[in-house]
């Protein structure tokens, strides 16, 4: 079930950073960037269609086909506190990840005056790609080892990303966006550790999907709402700002996961 649990999580950053870095360098080197990369992607998806239409099933097929219904997630009352807590981490986690995917290429475009859709493409590779590293990395430690290290690390990237909107520096915002990004993938994997450790064993594929429910809420609502920020302040004290309010909230879950995790 752990190198499952890797193969699904890393995949999963690691395709949301392969996109950017294919789509960048397309953009930069190959004719009609606003059409190309569409089309390579959407011949990609077919592929990927067609290659999930011949991977065997792994459970038996029901003689009638149910009629679908939106499931609810199911976590036992009295997992349901850390089920939040797990929800909160993957949601800060991703909303990190969306801190960055948003500021980098305006930053590099902007402030660093640099156009190259490669380089931002790039930039937005490394955050993602350390994500999925990390997962493999610290696939075999332990639990509360992986949320310690993820939410260590994270913490760090987040101060180093702040540091480069303060002095403009590009060194600053790869190397803070690869250990944020690194901080990421160990807290969301140890998040959905958490998650399917008290997930009931008739509901793990429900439970699992809120988690991701929050997570991907996590990368996109904070972000809309720092767009709404720098509308009315500076982008340094938006930024700021979105990087004090991310880093109470790994503080607030910290205790509950590490405290859970210490006795797994």
């Amino acid at each position: 079930r752990r190198r499952a649990e890797i193969t699904a999580t890393a995949a999963n950053l690691g395709g949301l950073g392969f996109g950017p870095l294919v789509a960048g360098f397309l953009a930069t080197y190959v004719a009609d960037p606003l059409q190309v990369p569409y089309l390579v992607f959407e011949a990609l998806m077919l592929i990927g269609l067609a290659v999930l239409a011949l991977v065997p099933e792994t459970v038996p097929r029901p003689s009638a086909r149910p009629a679908y219904r939106p499931q609810r997630v199911s976590v036992p009352a009295g997992q349901r506190p850390l089920f939040f807590a797990a929800g909160a981490a993957a949601a800060a986690g991703f909303a990190l990840l969306g801190l960055f995917t948003s500021l980098a290429p305006g930053f590099i475009a902007g402030t660093l005056h640099d156009p190259s859709h490669a380089l931002a493409g790039t930039a937005t590779f490394a955050v993602f790609g350390a994500a999925a590293a990390a997962q493999v990395v610290l696939g075999r430690a332990g639990l509360r080892r992986q949320l310690a290290i993820g939410m260590g690390v994270l913490l760090l990237g987040l101060v180093l990303i702040t540091a480069a909107v303060w002095a403009a520096s590009l060194a600053l915002l790869l190397a803070g966006g690869a250990l944020a990004g690194s901080g990421v993938g160990g807290l969301f994997k140890g998040s959905v550790s958490t998650v399917l450790g008290i997930a009931p064993s008739g509901a793990r594929g429900e439970t699992l999907a809120g988690l991701f429910l929050a997570a991907y809420l996590g990368l996109a609502v904070p972000v809309a709402a720092l767009g709404v920020a720098t509308e009315l302040l500076s982008a340094r004290t938006a930024v700021s700002g979105f990087a004090a309010v991310l880093a109470v909230a790994v503080a607030l879950v910290s205790r509950p996961l590490l405290r859970r995790s210490a006795h797994r």
